[in-house]
């Protein structure tokens, strides 16, 4: 037989044996227990070991995966719909991080206890002006979900100068809200431990603003990778998926402005 016994004669990519789940897993092992030593005021040293062997196993693990779809043409529009699922599974899965929170703050909004004052806010808690910072961080994110739109319009339309525009300025926005969402952390007149309002407010806008900083990184690379060509109009999934999730964040930002800075003040 003169065809190659090893030419794939189906269109699903049948993974090669990596080493980075392993190393990934060790990683956030030695994270996790560094956390927990630090926390316990014991040796800090663990926790850049392991965030480094995490670090390091995103770029080489996301770099082949970039490999096989640009350049050995593993992501065929079967291997896509799989890629499509596995990232709205995940974004679901994000979704059950948030309900949590926002369950654990109108918990302790819509039944206060002794502790809060039998009020919400709680009794002493000086709470963000809605229409200043958060106001202006709300417009910032619905522009920025506005121009990632575009740039994926330009991009689908074959228009690289048009994508790689629309993703600066993304990604200008995405870091001009990360700015500001610090500024007010750093004027906050209460802090983390202060009480139940504090623990929940840190934990729900400091997890969405970690998301906003991934977003970011996931949109910086797409712009990287846009300018180097690796996009086409109809195979780009990568993009795809970084614009899912900074709709994702758009739309729970909404929630957090509406519950827990408008509602709330």
């Amino acid at each position: 037989m003169s065809q190659d016994s090893h030419a794939a004669n189906h269109p699903y990519h049948m993974v090669t044996p990596s080493p980075w789940p392993f190393v990934g897993a060790m990683g956030a092992g030695v994270l996790a227990a560094g956390g927990v030593l630090y926390m316990h005021d014991m040796t800090p040293w663990l926790i850049p070991i392991g965030l480094g062997l995490v670090l390091l196993t995103m770029y080489l693990w996301w770099r082949d995966v970039v490999r096989e779809a640009t350049v050995e043409g593993h992501h065929t529009p079967i291997v896509q719909i799989g890629l499509r699922y596995g990232m709205a599974l995940f974004i679901a899965s994000e979704v059950m991080f948030f309900a949590a929170f926002f369950w654990a703050y109108f918990n302790a909004s819509l039944y206060p206890t002794e502790a809060t004052g039998f009020q919400w806010p709680p009794v002493g808690v000086e709470v963000f002006d809605p229409f200043g910072v958060p106001l202006l961080n709300t417009l910032i994110l619905l522009l920025s979900g506005c121009t990632v739109t575009w740039a994926h319009h330009e991009l689908r339309k074959g228009n690289q100068r048009g994508t790689v525009q629309g993703l600066i300025v993304t990604v200008l926005l995405g870091i001009l809200f990360t700015s500001l969402q610090a500024y007010e952390y750093a004027h906050a007149a209460f802090g983390f431990t202060e009480g139940i309002y504090p623990s929940t407010f840190f934990m729900a806008t400091g997890f969405h603003g970690f998301h906003v900083i991934i977003g970011t990184i996931f949109l910086i690379v797409c712009l990287f990778r846009a300018a180097r060509g690796h996009f086409e109009p109809d195979h780009h999934f990568g993009f795809e998926a970084a614009a899912w999730y900074w709709h994702f964040v758009d739309v729970v930002w909404l929630f957090l402005f509406s519950c827990v800075y408008l509602w709330g003040s």
